[in-house]
């Protein structure tokens, strides 16, 4: 008997597997042709580039240097200034606006200086007239490129997904034993406002140090991970419906989170709060890279240890699996356990990223992280999912939600298209992977 190659194989299993995020690549590739626009070299290139051009001039001596207040923009200055060559002078550097640049060549007249040329960034270059009519404003050189392909953009889509992403982790597991969780949104405002109120009433709010932010975040963290236990207890021990406790859980926790910050937004935390949230590690954000790792130990739970294949057996045939002999009801605590754990990390995330706590925080991000996870290609019926699959369909996500922005889509647009683009893609998922035929769709209206 004639056997298939075993590459054929596992090329159909990682379709089957991960076939979504050929979807993935299909969305950035129609944002990219969609969005190309002039672009500009910004920040420290920039000004190496503007600096050779101003060199290269040999005619015009006097330069002075004109840009906004961003901090691209120092390092633009910054550049030019260590980049031009003895035969030109550096007669000022001005942060600002066009006035700014006026009152700086008036100054510069006054000592009998002629300005030739004016160093500008692409924002400055656009600015009014300047009243030395004499001076040749150089800036950077464009080049046509999709502006959802700029790194800058890549960045902030992976940044901005990185709290439901995370989230995600606990809930796929918790999807794959037939279960679900609606109360992680109201975590993550039970999270924040747990952390807030640590640093603001235990650690001395804006003067807290790193030991009171270790510990506010960790209680917030803690607090959830109970939440998520006693979830998990009710659903294991009195086996009542995912659906039901977690829906009344959703609205519990949201009134405690009023509760506990009177209504109002906590503003006392130090800027140092802002590392894990807005922090940087080589060029990429710490929760991108914090979100990596988890993805990673996760895959290796998931795909490598008994606890994940238990996971698997339980939303497979929970019958099945306890006479095998899985602990049913401690899965179920671990699951349920895990992804209140994870929605506490994401909202001392979003509380690190907004510098504040709030009640109202985590509001609908449910529906967004089930949606990752259903995009991702986990099963809602149990058993089946990928935790790499979650991660593509976070990404989905916000890829959409980036590239809407990208293109000015208002509001109220982007709910259709959002919602439209999830249907569509696991319509596609369940087609592609023989979970419904359309001989099985063309029946339903023959009937």
């Amino acid at each position: 008997m004639e056997t298939k190659p075993n590459h054929i194989s596992w090329g159909r299993q990682f379709i089957n597997d991960y076939g979504m995020i050929f979807v993935l690549l299909f969305l950035m590739l129609i944002l990219s042709a969609v969005t190309i626009d002039q672009q500009r070299q910004i920040g420290a290139a920039a000004g190496q580039e503007v600096a050779a051009e101003i060199n290269r001039n040999d005619s015009a001596r006097n330069v002075l240097i004109a840009t906004p207040e961003g901090k691209l923009d120092i390092e633009f200055a910054q550049s030019i200034q260590a980049s031009l060559d003895q035969h030109h002078q550096l007669v000022a550097t001005v942060q600002g606006g066009p006035r700014e640049v006026n009152l700086a060549l008036k100054e510069a007249r006054k000592e009998g200086k002629t300005v030739n040329l004016i160093a500008c960034t692409a924002a400055s270059a656009k600015w009014g007239p300047v009243e030395d009519s004499q001076a040749v404003k150089i800036r950077p050189s464009s080049y046509r490129w999709p502006n959802f392909l700029m790194p800058d953009n890549l960045v902030t889509i992976a940044q901005r997904i990185t709290v439901i992403a995370i989230i995600a982790i606990g809930m796929t597991m918790v999807i794959i034993t037939a279960g679900i969780d609606l109360s992680v949104g109201s975590l993550i405002a039970l999270s924040a406002v747990v952390t807030g109120v640590m640093i603001r009433d235990v650690f001395g709010g804006t003067d807290a140090g790193a030991l009171g932010l270790w510990c506010s975040g960790l209680a917030g963290i803690g607090v959830c991970a109970l939440v998520g236990l006693f979830t998990g207890l009710l659903i294991a021990a009195f086996r009542l419906p995912p659906f039901i406790v977690t829906l009344a859980m959703m609205l519990l926790i949201r009134g405690i989170a009023n509760v506990l910050s009177d209504q109002r937004t906590i503003h006392e935390i130090p800027v140092s709060f802002d590392l894990l949230g807005k922090g940087y590690l080589f060029g990429i954000p710490i929760s991108v890279w914090l979100m990596f790792a988890l993805y990673g130990l996760a895959y290796f739970v998931m795909s490598r240890t008994t606890l994940g294949r238990q996971i698997y057996a339980v939303g497979g045939n929970e019958e099945a699996a306890r006479l095998s002999g899985v602990r049913v009801k401690r899965i179920l605590l671990i699951v349920y356990t895990v992804c209140g754990l994870l929605a506490g990390l994401g909202g001392v995330i979003v509380c690190s990223q907004l510098r504040s706590a709030k009640a109202s925080y985590g509001m609908m991000d449910e529906l967004t992280v089930i949606a990752a996870v259903v995009v991702g290609g986990t099963s809602l019926m149990g058993g089946q999912g990928k935790i790499l699959g979650t991660l593509i369909g976070a990404f989905i996500i916000g890829v959409i939600q980036n590239g809407m922005n990208l293109i000015h889509m208002d509001d109220k647009t982007q709910m259709i298209v959002l919602g439209s683009v999830i249907v569509l893609a696991v319509l596609l998922d369940r087609i592609k992977k023989g979970e419904v035929s359309w001989k099985e769709i063309k029946s339903v209206f023959n009937h």
